[in-house]
């Protein structure tokens, strides 16, 4: 592959650097905040958690630093051998991994989660699948039943775990990318109805999924003291804000009464400490990461780097949306971390590393050949006549690349 003209690199977009620095340091503050009394409890150090999670930062850095750096088609040429690691660690995951809270996800000691990796290891394979397939993916042997296996591997593998929440999203990313690259609208809807049906199926065999909906759909009033009551006192912390919060470090639900409200729970102890106000903070941040990704796809010289940018951002901003809809009972109660914001080694490094990604892809903005230039002319002279983007012509670009089995 050619090395990109120096007039084709530019800056990265700091304005997603800015934005991805303040979600860390706020996350940050909060951690310290909500982790403090936990850990003297356990370890007899306040700053336990938050000098891991500071390390973490440190070791996402580079990975960030790494990947902005490195040419971004450089992985459409790994994308099988990522894709072949990812199904052995899902696999190797199933057989030794340690159990905990009934769910078998973590290796090393609990230090790491292969299913994290796992989300940009598919982002990246299915951006290469799609952008080396063009309109082919219209047909159903070629596009549809092909994508469908692949996926339906990969969602069984990390579903075995006992972790549906980061199946469902790995689900939802990756029939979003299909719909960028150009997929066919019937398809895409039958699949979508297949995949409910799927997960209809999978809640209903599942006692405690069972209850987990009951707690949502009467959250203030379901066994308060048993499965509804992580979500009763999530709430009565975010209602214990109020517009300005109770003040950094005054919260009362961390101390013991929220489980996990350094991980899952920590945008409720930031509605208790900042309020409202704090809260439309964060949601602003991921709004406005969600606006420079996208417009970052949209940027990209070709449609590799349009659908990957497109399925990062998808990815992190989804995951945002359930942990946020989750703390305030908008929707079932599911464990998701919030990216870039929560405790976590394996979120953190894989967030941060996406975001280098993306940003690999913001230095190269500029089509790469002359093809490409009048294609993209083309391209903004029908917007300009129809006032509205052609999404599934991001197919049809680079058709050159090598394709991906």
């Amino acid at each position: 592959m050619a090395k990109p003209k120096v007039d084709d690199i530019h800056k990265f977009d700091y304005q997603l650097v800015v934005a991805v620095a303040a979600l860390l340091i706020l996350g940050l503050m909060m951690i310290y905040s909500a982790t403090f009394a936990l850990g003297y409890q356990l370890y007899k150090q306040p700053t336990y958690f938050f000098i891991r999670q500071l390390l973490f930062t440190g070791v996402g850095a580079l990975a960030l630093i790494a990947l902005a750096n490195i040419e971004y088609h450089v992985w459409q040429k790994f994308a099988v051998p990522l894709m072949a690691v990812n199904l052995l660690l899902l696999i190797v995951v199933l057989v030794v991994g340690q159990v905990t809270f009934g769910a078998q996800r973590w290796l090393f000691n609990g230090s790491y989660q292969p299913s994290e990796f796992s989300k940009l290891a598919v982002i990246i394979y299915i951006a290469a699948w799609l952008s080396s397939k063009g309109d082919q993916i219209r047909k159903v042997s070629y596009g549809l039943i092909p994508f469908a296996i692949l996926l339906g591997v990969i969602v069984g593998l990390v579903v075995l775990q006992h972790d549906l929440s980061t199946a469902m999203l790995i689900g939802a990313t990756a029939l979003a990318m299909f719909f960028i690259a150009g997929g066919n609208m019937l398809q895409m809807i039958l699949s979508g109805l297949l995949g409910l049906l799927t997960l209809g199926l999978l809640i209903s065999r599942a006692p405690y999924r069972l209850a987990r909906i009951a707690s949502f759909l009467d959250p203030l009033n379901r066994d308060p003291l048993g499965d509804g009551y992580q979500i009763r006192q999530i709430l009565i912390a975010l209602g214990s804000g109020g517009i300005t919060g109770l003040g950094l470090g005054a919260s009362r639900q961390k101390f013991g009464y929220i489980p996990a409200s350094h991980t899952d729970g920590i945008f409720a102890i930031l509605g208790e400490e900042l309020g409202l106000i704090g809260c439309l903070v964060v949601i602003g941040l991921f709004a406005f990461l969600a606006y420079r990704g996208f417009k970052i796809a949209l940027a990209a010289p070709d449609s590799f780097g349009t659908i990957l940018a497109s399925g990062i951002t998808i990815s992190l901003i989804l995951q945002a949306i359930v942990n946020i809809g989750v703390v305030t009972a908008s929707i079932p109660f599911t464990g998701v971390t919030l990216p870039l914001f929560s405790y976590g080694g394996s979120s953190l490094v894989i967030s941060m590393a996406s975001i280098g990604l993306l940003l690999a892809v913001s230095r190269r903005t500029q089509p790469a050949s002359a093809a490409d230039k009048e294609e993209r002319h083309e391209a903004d002279d029908l917007r300009g006549r129809n006032r509205r983007t052609r999404v599934s012509g991001s197919g049809r670009r680079a058709k050159s690349k090598p394709a991906v089995s």
